[in-house]
């Protein structure tokens, strides 16, 4: 279905682009949830998540060592996070046990996007400092982030938008469902 451009003010040059406003990012973009400085006190949300419940927290999996949550800004539906519990900024700074557990929690993570969504293909890393693109740098947190065949378009890119088809909740009960045991 298309349909024809329609003509809007106050947006910048006049091209046949409708716009698509994502007031929710500009939250993030301004700083919201994000902590006051480096301690584990100064507001982490990745210390305050595992106090909550796993709905209101958007958490997938709780480990012994590492949890696994939603990301509340998320690239792609299903973009979560393994994140472990201890306030640590760097990778060389896991224990042996944390380590291993991101790991597995990584994997499991795969095997329910895979599950749940069909997911093609991930795109899985960690952002090490403010400078490498870390959102949040004093609490380490890895990216899972599920693909799929031609999923790329120009929102991102010129629109800087990413297209969700489904509430967080809504992910995370499915997710969790899938999340293989063990």
């Amino acid at each position: 279905m298309t349909s024809e451009p329609e003509q809007q003010w106050g947006v910048g040059t006049q091209d046949a682009f409708q716009r698509l406003w994502t007031p929710h990012r500009m939250a993030y973009i301004q700083g919201e949830n994000k902590p006051s400085g480096p301690g584990a006190d100064d507001g982490c949300p990745f210390c305050a998540i595992p106090a909550k419940s796993d709905e209101d927290g958007l958490i997938l999996r709780r480990g012994e060592r590492v949890y696994a949550v939603l990301n509340l800004y998320p690239y792609t539906g299903g973009h979560l996070m393994t994140v472990p519990y201890r306030h640590v900024a760097d990778y060389t700074d896991l224990t042996a046990q944390e380590t291993a557990e991101l790991a597995e929690l990584t994997k499991q993570a795969m095997t329910a996007l895979r599950t749940a969504s069909g997911a093609h293909g991930f795109n899985i890393g960690m952002n090490q400092g403010t400078v490498a693109g870390a959102g949040i740098a004093a609490h380490l947190h890895q990216h899972v982030v599920p693909r799929w065949g031609g999923d790329t378009n120009f929102m991102p890119v010129v629109g800087h938008t990413k297209i969700l088809p489904q509430l967080l909740a809504d992910t995370r009960k499915m997710l969790a469902d899938a999340w293989p045991t063990g």
